[in-house]
């Protein structure tokens, strides 16, 4: 049974990167790695229908925190399985985010941690418990200044034709909101056991380490 850990992190805060040098560095090694990155976007219903909602052509389906977050939910769920067979043959399996993402940004969408929010308990019964996703051993929290992240993120925008900012990402109040909920979770170590990275680190932490 092999490793399962999340990296998360507000848009921009290095995901795609971290991932590509892990998985370059398990290769190396000759340990089997296996990675995913949700939202699912063109696998998944879920995620093309929230998609579609963050970038307003679902009317006012956006608007609401918990219909969106639904619709995470069940992107993750209906990869479940391919998560578990991931794990019976591989060493690590890496998400590029997972069910934290839909904790820290709901209950940001809220107004936490500002204000109290059991936001990310309503998401762990419904994805751990009802929905039976497995659960991760460690997660990776990417730290970073939220200016840098979305400095990083606008750059990205103007250089891909197809990835203009969508509703979440081009809110800059949501993403600082999101960056301290990160924080917040990782602080109570929800799921698992995390650790936080700002990015000025030379060397892969130990968790990541084949």
């Amino acid at each position: 049974m092999g490793r399962l850990i999340a990296i998360e992190g507000i848009d921009g805060s290095g995901k795609q990167t971290l991932t590509r040098r892990v998985a370059d560095r398990w290769s190396q090694a000759g340990a089997r790695i296996v990675t995913l990155g949700f939202p699912r976007y063109g696998v998944d219903v879920h995620a093309d229908l929230v998609r579609d909602a963050l970038y307003g052509r679902l009317g006012d389906l956006a608007d609401s925190v918990y219909g969106p977050a639904v619709l995470f939910a069940l992107d993750r769920r209906a990869a479940a399985d391919e998560i578990r067979g991931a794990l019976a043959e591989a060493d690590l399996v890496l998400l590029d985010r997972y069910v934290s993402s839909n904790a820290a940004y709901g209950a940001a969408r809220q107004g936490a941690p500002d204000v109290p929010s059991d936001f990310p308990d309503w998401v762990r019964e419904l994805e751990i418990d009802r929905f039976g996703v497995p659960v991760p051993t460690h997660q990776i929290l990417l730290a970073p200044p939220v200016t840098v992240a979305a400095d990083r993120a606008r750059r990205r925008s103007v250089q891909a034709d197809d990835r203009a900012l969508d509703s979440f990402e081009s809110d800059g109040g949501l993403q600082a909101r999101v960056d301290r909920m990160y924080r917040r979770l990782a602080d109570q170590s929800y799921l698992c056991p995390w650790t936080v990275l700002t990015g000025d680190e030379a060397e892969l932490p130990e968790a990541l380490t084949p």
